[in-house]
Protein backbone atom coordinates (compact mmCIF):
# COMPACT_ATOMS: atom_id res chain seq x y z
CA UNK A 1 0.00 0.00 0.00
CA UNK A 2 1.48 3.37 -0.96
CA UNK A 3 1.43 6.56 1.05
CA UNK A 4 -1.54 8.14 -0.81
CA UNK A 5 -3.79 5.19 -0.07
CA UNK A 6 -2.86 5.34 3.59
CA UNK A 7 -3.67 8.99 3.78
CA UNK A 8 -7.12 8.44 2.16
CA UNK A 9 -7.93 5.65 4.58
CA UNK A 10 -7.22 7.96 7.47
CA UNK A 11 -9.80 10.46 6.18
CA UNK A 12 -12.59 7.81 5.85
CA UNK A 13 -15.39 7.96 8.53
CA UNK A 14 -16.15 4.75 10.31
CA UNK A 15 -20.01 4.77 10.42
CA UNK A 16 -20.17 1.63 12.46
CA UNK A 17 -18.51 3.42 15.31
CA UNK A 18 -20.79 6.64 15.11
CA UNK A 19 -23.02 7.08 18.18
CA UNK A 20 -26.83 6.40 17.63
CA UNK A 21 -29.21 9.33 18.09
CA UNK A 22 -30.98 9.43 21.45
CA UNK A 23 -34.79 8.93 21.89
CA UNK A 24 -35.08 12.38 23.41
CA UNK A 25 -33.82 13.96 20.18
CA UNK A 26 -36.38 12.02 18.18
CA UNK A 27 -39.21 13.42 20.39
CA UNK A 28 -38.08 16.99 19.92
CA UNK A 29 -37.79 16.48 16.18
CA UNK A 30 -41.35 15.03 15.91
CA UNK A 31 -42.84 17.79 18.06
CA UNK A 32 -41.22 20.44 15.91
CA UNK A 33 -42.64 18.93 12.76
CA UNK A 34 -46.14 18.74 14.31
CA UNK A 35 -45.98 22.39 15.35
CA UNK A 36 -44.99 23.36 11.84
CA UNK A 37 -48.00 21.45 10.41
CA UNK A 38 -50.42 23.08 12.90
CA UNK A 39 -48.99 26.50 12.26
CA UNK A 40 -49.31 26.00 8.53
CA UNK A 41 -52.96 24.88 8.91
CA UNK A 42 -53.75 27.80 11.20
CA UNK A 43 -52.18 30.21 8.77
CA UNK A 44 -54.17 28.73 5.89
CA UNK A 45 -57.40 28.93 7.94
CA UNK A 46 -56.65 32.49 8.94
CA UNK A 47 -55.92 33.60 5.41
CA UNK A 48 -59.06 31.88 4.12
CA UNK A 49 -61.13 33.47 6.93
CA UNK A 50 -59.63 36.87 6.22
CA UNK A 51 -60.77 36.59 2.59
CA UNK A 52 -64.35 35.58 3.60
CA UNK A 53 -67.01 38.35 3.68
CA UNK A 54 -68.67 38.73 7.10
CA UNK A 55 -72.48 38.42 6.88
CA UNK A 56 -75.47 37.70 9.09
CA UNK A 57 -77.82 34.82 8.40
CA UNK A 58 -81.59 35.36 8.29
CA UNK A 59 -84.32 32.87 7.49
CA UNK A 60 -87.15 33.61 5.07
CA UNK A 61 -90.44 33.84 6.97
CA UNK A 62 -93.66 32.56 5.46
CA UNK A 63 -96.44 35.13 5.15
CA UNK A 64 -99.14 34.48 7.74
CA UNK A 65 -102.72 35.52 7.14
CA UNK A 66 -104.95 36.12 4.16
CA UNK A 67 -107.12 33.66 2.37
CA UNK A 68 -105.90 30.26 1.40
CA UNK A 69 -103.66 30.45 -1.62
CA UNK A 70 -103.60 34.26 -1.59
CA UNK A 71 -100.41 36.08 -0.72
CA UNK A 72 -99.65 39.71 -0.06
CA UNK A 73 -98.56 41.53 -3.19
CA UNK A 74 -98.44 44.97 -1.56
CA UNK A 75 -98.23 46.40 1.94
CA UNK A 76 -99.17 49.94 2.90
CA UNK A 77 -99.81 51.92 6.06
CA UNK A 78 -102.63 54.31 6.86
CA UNK A 79 -105.27 55.23 9.40
CA UNK A 80 -108.80 54.33 10.40
CA UNK A 81 -111.12 57.20 9.46
CA UNK A 82 -114.83 57.87 9.84
CA UNK A 83 -116.69 58.75 6.66
CA UNK A 84 -119.52 60.16 8.77
CA UNK A 85 -118.61 62.45 11.61
CA UNK A 86 -119.76 65.93 12.61
CA UNK A 87 -118.77 68.69 14.97
CA UNK A 88 -122.23 69.75 16.15
CA UNK A 89 -122.79 73.50 16.54
CA UNK A 90 -125.77 75.73 17.23
CA UNK A 91 -127.57 77.59 14.44
CA UNK A 92 -127.86 80.78 16.51
CA UNK A 93 -125.60 82.71 18.84
CA UNK A 94 -126.69 82.26 22.43
CA UNK A 95 -125.53 81.23 25.88
CA UNK A 96 -125.62 77.51 26.57
CA UNK A 97 -127.59 76.63 29.68
CA UNK A 98 -127.52 72.81 29.49
CA UNK A 99 -125.19 70.17 28.06
CA UNK A 100 -126.21 66.53 28.12
CA UNK A 101 -123.21 64.72 26.59
CA UNK A 102 -119.85 63.41 27.73
CA UNK A 103 -117.01 61.79 25.80
CA UNK A 104 -117.83 58.17 25.07
CA UNK A 105 -121.62 58.60 25.27
CA UNK A 106 -123.74 56.92 22.63
CA UNK A 107 -126.42 59.19 21.19
CA UNK A 108 -129.35 58.49 18.89
CA UNK A 109 -130.41 60.56 15.91
CA UNK A 110 -132.58 63.48 17.10
CA UNK A 111 -131.56 63.16 20.75
CA UNK A 112 -131.26 66.45 22.65
CA UNK A 113 -127.62 67.11 23.49
CA UNK A 114 -127.71 70.78 24.54
CA UNK A 115 -130.09 73.67 25.30
CA UNK A 116 -129.48 77.39 24.79
CA UNK A 117 -130.86 80.41 26.59
CA UNK A 118 -134.25 81.18 24.99
CA UNK A 119 -135.34 84.21 27.06
CA UNK A 120 -135.09 86.82 24.29
CA UNK A 121 -136.28 84.44 21.61
CA UNK A 122 -139.33 83.46 23.66
CA UNK A 123 -140.18 87.15 24.13
CA UNK A 124 -139.90 87.71 20.38
CA UNK A 125 -142.12 84.70 19.80
CA UNK A 126 -144.75 86.05 22.18
CA UNK A 127 -144.61 89.45 20.45
CA UNK A 128 -145.05 87.85 17.05
CA UNK A 129 -148.02 85.92 18.42
CA UNK A 130 -149.66 89.11 19.69
CA UNK A 131 -149.11 90.84 16.36
CA UNK A 132 -150.69 87.92 14.56
CA UNK A 133 -153.76 88.07 16.81
CA UNK A 134 -154.09 91.83 16.17
CA UNK A 135 -153.77 91.34 12.42
CA UNK A 136 -156.42 88.66 12.43
CA UNK A 137 -158.78 90.85 14.48
CA UNK A 138 -158.33 93.76 12.07
CA UNK A 139 -159.01 91.42 9.18
CA UNK A 140 -162.24 90.24 10.81
CA UNK A 141 -163.35 93.86 11.40
CA UNK A 142 -162.69 94.78 7.80
CA UNK A 143 -164.60 91.72 6.66
CA UNK A 144 -167.66 92.89 8.68
CA UNK A 145 -167.43 96.43 7.26
CA UNK A 146 -167.11 95.01 3.75
CA UNK A 147 -170.24 92.91 4.18
CA UNK A 148 -172.17 95.95 5.42
CA UNK A 149 -170.89 98.07 2.53
CA UNK A 150 -171.98 95.41 0.07
CA UNK A 151 -175.56 95.50 1.50
CA UNK A 152 -175.65 99.29 1.33
CA UNK A 153 -174.51 99.27 -2.28
CA UNK A 154 -177.18 96.73 -3.23
CA UNK A 155 -179.83 98.89 -1.54
CA UNK A 156 -178.65 102.03 -3.31
CA UNK A 157 -178.89 100.20 -6.64
CA UNK A 158 -182.56 99.33 -6.02
CA UNK A 159 -183.41 102.88 -4.91
CA UNK A 160 -181.75 104.24 -8.04
CA UNK A 161 -184.04 102.11 -10.20
CA UNK A 162 -187.09 103.68 -8.45
CA UNK A 163 -185.56 107.13 -8.85
CA UNK A 164 -185.44 107.59 -5.07
CA UNK A 165 -181.65 108.37 -4.92
CA UNK A 166 -179.24 110.02 -7.24
CA UNK A 167 -176.46 108.41 -9.21
CA UNK A 168 -173.95 110.21 -6.98
CA UNK A 169 -175.19 108.30 -3.93
CA UNK A 170 -174.72 105.02 -5.76
CA UNK A 171 -171.22 106.03 -6.82
CA UNK A 172 -170.25 106.90 -3.24
CA UNK A 173 -171.52 103.52 -2.08
CA UNK A 174 -169.44 101.84 -4.81
CA UNK A 175 -166.33 103.74 -3.75
CA UNK A 176 -166.77 102.72 -0.12
CA UNK A 177 -167.19 99.08 -1.17
CA UNK A 178 -164.03 99.13 -3.33
CA UNK A 179 -161.97 100.75 -0.55
CA UNK A 180 -163.00 98.09 1.93
CA UNK A 181 -162.14 95.35 -0.55
CA UNK A 182 -158.63 96.82 -0.99
CA UNK A 183 -158.26 97.15 2.77
CA UNK A 184 -159.30 93.52 3.19
CA UNK A 185 -156.64 92.39 0.70
CA UNK A 186 -154.00 94.45 2.53
CA UNK A 187 -154.96 92.93 5.86
CA UNK A 188 -154.82 89.44 4.36
CA UNK A 189 -151.23 90.20 3.33
CA UNK A 190 -150.50 91.63 6.77
CA UNK A 191 -151.72 88.44 8.41
CA UNK A 192 -149.48 86.43 6.07
CA UNK A 193 -146.44 88.58 6.95
CA UNK A 194 -147.05 88.35 10.67
CA UNK A 195 -147.64 84.60 10.36
CA UNK A 196 -144.26 84.19 8.70
CA UNK A 197 -142.63 86.28 11.41
CA UNK A 198 -144.32 84.01 13.92
CA UNK A 199 -142.92 80.98 12.09
CA UNK A 200 -139.42 82.49 12.12
CA UNK A 201 -139.66 83.21 15.84
CA UNK A 202 -140.80 79.62 16.42
CA UNK A 203 -137.88 78.39 14.30
CA UNK A 204 -135.45 80.41 16.41
CA UNK A 205 -137.10 78.94 19.47
CA UNK A 206 -136.58 75.43 18.12
CA UNK A 207 -132.93 76.25 17.37
CA UNK A 208 -132.28 76.74 21.07
CA UNK A 209 -132.51 72.95 21.31
CA UNK A 210 -129.45 71.24 19.78
CA UNK A 211 -130.02 67.66 18.64
CA UNK A 212 -127.74 64.87 17.41
CA UNK A 213 -127.78 64.75 13.59
CA UNK A 214 -127.25 60.96 13.53
CA UNK A 215 -126.55 58.05 15.83
CA UNK A 216 -122.98 57.68 17.00
CA UNK A 217 -120.40 58.08 19.74
CA UNK A 218 -119.36 61.40 21.27
CA UNK A 219 -115.59 61.76 20.85
CA UNK A 220 -115.09 65.43 21.75
CA UNK A 221 -116.88 67.69 24.23
CA UNK A 222 -116.02 71.22 23.12
CA UNK A 223 -118.15 73.52 25.30
CA UNK A 224 -119.49 73.92 28.82
CA UNK A 225 -122.76 75.33 30.23
CA UNK A 226 -122.54 79.11 30.60
CA UNK A 227 -120.37 79.64 27.52
CA UNK A 228 -121.52 81.49 24.43
CA UNK A 229 -121.88 79.30 21.35
CA UNK A 230 -122.26 80.44 17.77
CA UNK A 231 -122.19 78.98 14.23
CA UNK A 232 -119.44 81.50 13.38
CA UNK A 233 -116.36 82.70 15.18
CA UNK A 234 -117.13 85.78 17.24
CA UNK A 235 -116.41 87.49 20.53
CA UNK A 236 -112.64 87.66 20.17
CA UNK A 237 -112.16 83.91 20.60
CA UNK A 238 -114.38 83.58 23.67
CA UNK A 239 -117.32 82.15 21.70
CA UNK A 240 -117.41 78.43 21.02
CA UNK A 241 -118.10 77.41 17.44
CA UNK A 242 -118.70 73.75 18.29
CA UNK A 243 -120.45 71.88 21.07
CA UNK A 244 -119.17 68.35 20.48
CA UNK A 245 -118.03 65.86 17.86
CA UNK A 246 -120.09 62.77 17.05
CA UNK A 247 -118.70 59.85 15.04
CA UNK A 248 -120.78 57.18 13.33
CA UNK A 249 -118.82 54.03 14.16
CA UNK A 250 -120.61 52.10 11.42
CA UNK A 251 -118.95 54.37 8.84
CA UNK A 252 -115.38 53.52 9.85
CA UNK A 253 -113.03 52.61 7.01
CA UNK A 254 -109.30 52.64 6.28
CA UNK A 255 -107.42 55.09 4.11
CA UNK A 256 -103.88 54.22 3.06
CA UNK A 257 -101.32 55.95 0.86
CA UNK A 258 -99.90 53.62 -1.79
CA UNK A 259 -96.71 54.44 -3.66
CA UNK A 260 -97.68 55.40 -7.19
CA UNK A 261 -95.12 52.90 -8.56
CA UNK A 262 -97.24 50.04 -7.16
CA UNK A 263 -100.77 51.41 -7.59
CA UNK A 264 -101.29 49.10 -10.58
CA UNK A 265 -101.46 46.21 -8.10
CA UNK A 266 -104.58 47.64 -6.44
CA UNK A 267 -108.05 47.03 -7.88
CA UNK A 268 -111.58 47.81 -6.60
CA UNK A 269 -113.10 44.95 -4.54
CA UNK A 270 -109.63 43.44 -4.01
CA UNK A 271 -109.36 41.51 -0.75
CA UNK A 272 -107.05 42.84 1.96
CA UNK A 273 -105.93 41.97 5.47
CA UNK A 274 -105.55 44.80 7.97
CA UNK A 275 -103.61 44.82 11.25
CA UNK A 276 -104.02 47.61 13.76
CA UNK A 277 -100.82 48.87 15.33
CA UNK A 278 -102.51 48.43 18.71
CA UNK A 279 -103.39 44.77 17.95
CA UNK A 280 -100.67 43.49 15.58
CA UNK A 281 -101.76 39.84 15.88
CA UNK A 282 -105.40 40.55 15.00
CA UNK A 283 -106.15 40.13 11.29
CA UNK A 284 -109.15 42.10 10.05
CA UNK A 285 -110.56 41.17 6.63
CA UNK A 286 -111.55 43.92 4.24
CA UNK A 287 -111.78 44.92 0.61
CA UNK A 288 -110.89 47.90 -1.56
CA UNK A 289 -113.73 50.40 -1.98
CA UNK A 290 -112.07 52.73 -4.46
CA UNK A 291 -108.79 54.18 -5.60
CA UNK A 292 -108.99 57.97 -5.34
CA UNK A 293 -108.22 59.16 -8.91
CA UNK A 294 -105.50 61.65 -8.04
CA UNK A 295 -101.94 61.48 -6.77
CA UNK A 296 -100.13 63.51 -4.12
CA UNK A 297 -97.34 65.31 -5.94
CA UNK A 298 -95.26 65.94 -2.82
CA UNK A 299 -95.39 62.36 -1.54
CA UNK A 300 -95.77 60.44 -4.79
CA UNK A 301 -98.67 58.41 -3.39
CA UNK A 302 -102.28 57.60 -4.24
CA UNK A 303 -104.99 57.31 -1.57
CA UNK A 304 -106.97 54.06 -1.41
CA UNK A 305 -110.23 53.60 0.52
CA UNK A 306 -110.72 50.22 2.21
CA UNK A 307 -113.88 48.84 3.79
CA UNK A 308 -113.75 46.80 6.99
CA UNK A 309 -115.63 43.52 6.60
CA UNK A 310 -115.57 43.00 10.37
CA UNK A 311 -116.94 45.56 12.84
CA UNK A 312 -115.52 45.64 16.34
CA UNK A 313 -115.54 48.06 19.27
CA UNK A 314 -111.74 47.93 19.39
CA UNK A 315 -111.49 49.69 16.04
CA UNK A 316 -111.31 53.43 16.74
CA UNK A 317 -110.93 56.47 14.48
CA UNK A 318 -107.39 57.68 13.74
CA UNK A 319 -105.77 54.36 14.75
CA UNK A 320 -102.69 53.42 12.77
CA UNK A 321 -103.05 50.33 10.58
CA UNK A 322 -101.01 48.17 8.19
CA UNK A 323 -102.79 46.75 5.17
CA UNK A 324 -101.72 43.79 3.03
CA UNK A 325 -103.28 43.68 -0.43
CA UNK A 326 -103.89 40.06 -1.40
CA UNK A 327 -103.51 38.51 -4.81
CA UNK A 328 -106.32 36.33 -6.11
CA UNK A 329 -106.19 32.70 -5.04
CA UNK A 330 -104.93 30.52 -7.95
CA UNK A 331 -107.33 28.01 -9.49
CA UNK A 332 -106.86 24.47 -8.17
CA UNK A 333 -105.78 22.59 -11.30
CA UNK A 334 -103.88 19.82 -9.57
CA UNK A 335 -100.56 21.67 -9.63
CA UNK A 336 -98.65 23.18 -6.75
CA UNK A 337 -98.05 21.15 -3.64
CA UNK A 338 -99.02 17.60 -2.87
CA UNK A 339 -102.63 16.77 -3.51
CA UNK A 340 -103.10 19.84 -5.69
CA UNK A 341 -102.56 22.29 -2.81
CA UNK A 342 -101.72 25.80 -3.88
CA UNK A 343 -98.11 26.90 -3.84
CA UNK A 344 -96.44 29.18 -1.36
CA UNK A 345 -97.89 32.64 -0.99
CA UNK A 346 -94.52 34.33 -0.52
CA UNK A 347 -92.04 35.09 2.23
CA UNK A 348 -90.75 38.16 4.02
CA UNK A 349 -87.14 39.21 4.56
CA UNK A 350 -85.38 42.17 6.11
CA UNK A 351 -84.54 44.84 3.55
CA UNK A 352 -80.85 44.38 4.41
CA UNK A 353 -81.01 40.88 2.88
CA UNK A 354 -82.30 41.97 -0.53
CA UNK A 355 -80.74 43.88 -3.41
CA UNK A 356 -83.76 45.76 -4.80
CA UNK A 357 -84.21 46.75 -8.41
CA UNK A 358 -87.82 47.83 -8.87
CA UNK A 359 -90.19 44.86 -8.94
CA UNK A 360 -87.28 42.37 -9.00
CA UNK A 361 -84.19 41.85 -6.90
CA UNK A 362 -81.56 39.39 -5.77
CA UNK A 363 -80.75 37.51 -2.59
CA UNK A 364 -77.69 35.44 -1.59
CA UNK A 365 -78.68 32.00 -0.33
CA UNK A 366 -76.24 30.51 2.19
CA UNK A 367 -74.62 27.12 1.50
CA UNK A 368 -72.16 26.44 4.35
CA UNK A 369 -69.39 29.02 3.77
CA UNK A 370 -70.45 30.12 0.26
CA UNK A 371 -73.43 31.94 -1.20
CA UNK A 372 -75.60 31.45 -4.26
CA UNK A 373 -76.97 34.56 -5.96
CA UNK A 374 -80.65 34.09 -6.79
CA UNK A 375 -83.07 36.40 -8.63
CA UNK A 376 -86.44 36.97 -6.91
CA UNK A 377 -89.69 38.82 -7.63
CA UNK A 378 -90.49 41.43 -5.01
CA UNK A 379 -93.75 42.59 -3.54
CA UNK A 380 -94.42 45.52 -1.28
CA UNK A 381 -92.00 46.83 1.30
CA UNK A 382 -92.95 48.36 4.59
CA UNK A 383 -90.87 49.38 7.55
CA UNK A 384 -87.77 47.18 7.71
CA UNK A 385 -89.22 44.20 5.81
CA UNK A 386 -89.98 43.36 2.19
CA UNK A 387 -92.14 40.70 0.57
CA UNK A 388 -90.59 38.16 -1.80
CA UNK A 389 -93.30 36.75 -4.05
CA UNK A 390 -91.26 34.10 -5.87
CA UNK A 391 -87.76 32.66 -6.08
CA UNK A 392 -87.39 31.82 -2.39
CA UNK A 393 -89.12 29.41 -0.04
CA UNK A 394 -89.80 29.72 3.65
CA UNK A 395 -86.97 28.56 5.86
CA UNK A 396 -84.11 29.16 3.42
CA UNK A 397 -81.22 31.06 4.97
CA UNK A 398 -79.90 34.11 3.16
CA UNK A 399 -77.09 36.54 3.80
CA UNK A 400 -77.81 39.93 5.32
CA UNK A 401 -75.46 42.87 5.53
CA UNK A 402 -73.17 44.56 3.00
CA UNK A 403 -74.34 42.71 -0.09
CA UNK A 404 -72.26 44.89 -2.43
CA UNK A 405 -69.20 42.76 -1.52
CA UNK A 406 -70.90 39.51 -2.54
CA UNK A 407 -71.20 37.71 -5.83
CA UNK A 408 -72.26 34.20 -6.84
CA UNK A 409 -69.98 31.69 -5.09
CA UNK A 410 -68.39 34.21 -2.70
CA UNK A 411 -66.95 32.84 0.52
CA UNK A 412 -68.64 34.23 3.59
CA UNK A 413 -68.21 34.16 7.32
CA UNK A 414 -71.50 33.96 9.23
CA UNK A 415 -71.42 36.13 12.33
CA UNK A 416 -73.86 36.06 15.18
Amino acid sequence: MDDKTALLNQLRIDRASAPAPSSKGKIWLGGGLALLVVAAAAAAWWWSRADAVPVHAVAAQAIVGGSAGAGSILDASGYVVARRQATVASKITARMVELDIEEGDHVEAGQIIAKLDDTNIRAALNEAGAQLDFAKASLAETQVNLTNAQRDYDRQQKLLQGHFVSQAAVDNSQTTLDALRAQLATQHSNVEVVSRAMTMAQKNMDDTIVRAPFSGIVTVKAAQPGEMVSPVSAGGGFTRTGIGTIVDMDSLEIQVDVNENFINRVQPKQQVTARLNAYPDWQIPGHVIAVIPTADRSKGTVTVRIALDQKDARILPEMGVRVSFLEEAPQNTGGGGPGGAPGAAGVTLPKSAVQESGATGAVYVLHDDTVERRAVRLGASGGESITVLSGLTAGERVASGDLSRLKDGSKVRVEQ
